[in-house]
């Protein structure tokens, strides 16, 4: 199904390297091929001209329409299949079938369908990993500033300013965090400074 290997690859983006504009673009380009599920032998090749492929790509520039082209090329996700003048049509048979189609194959889609399957559950776990250590940070750091505010509300001894501003420069790194690995790092510092 073209549009589980889509979903798959939306899933993915990060792990692909492929930002939005260029899913706006691939989802365009399978539109245009005709039936559900991409087979073998089939033909995978669409001709969109870029006029028709930029309007059902929500109306993006011709650059932009490009510069996606090409970004999904260089992903291995589309291939293109250069005719002889460089443009994009198909040649048909007697009986009214395609003959042979110059434009972008979808066949490397079909190849990495698996692949793309596994990336996606891999990004799934990445995201969700991520949330627990999220979580987890959360509800450390609520623990230290219930902790902190009692202390100096009650005059506790201890250098608390010193602890607190260590406190806020350790959580100042979660923006930056971006991997599960990097929130981890900042889980163990806060959870280092709660035990402390």
């Amino acid at each position: 199904d073209k549009w589980k290997i889509y979903r798959d690859i939306c899933d993915a983006r990060a792990l692909l390297g492929l930002r939005d504009r260029a899913l706006s673009v691939l989802n365009a380009l399978l539109s245009f091929y005709p039936e559900t599920n991409l087979v073998n032998g089939n033909g995978l090749v669409v001709f969109p001209s870029n006029v028709q492929l930029a309007t059902r790509a929500n109306g993006i520039a011709g650059t932009t329409l490009r510069e996606n082209l090409a970004i999904l090329v260089n992903a291995g996700m589309i291939h293109r299949k250069d005719s002889p003048n460089g443009k994009r049509y198909a040649r048909k048979d007697r009986a009214g079938g395609v003959e042979e189609a110059f434009g972008f194959s979808l066949a490397p889609l079909l190849a990495r369908s698996e692949e793309l399957a596994r990336l996606a559950q891999q990004a799934a776990a990445e995201r969700k990993q991520l949330k627990i250590v999220k979580e987890k940070i959360s509800l450390c750091r609520r623990d230290i500033r219930k902790i902190l505010s009692a202390a100096m509300e009650e005059g506790a001894p201890g250098d608390w300013g010193k602890i607190e501003a260590h406190y806020i420069g350790v959580v100042s790194q979660v923006a930056k965090a971006r991997t599960p690995e990097a929130l981890s790092g900042v889980l163990e510092e806060l959870s280092m400074l709660l035990e402390e």
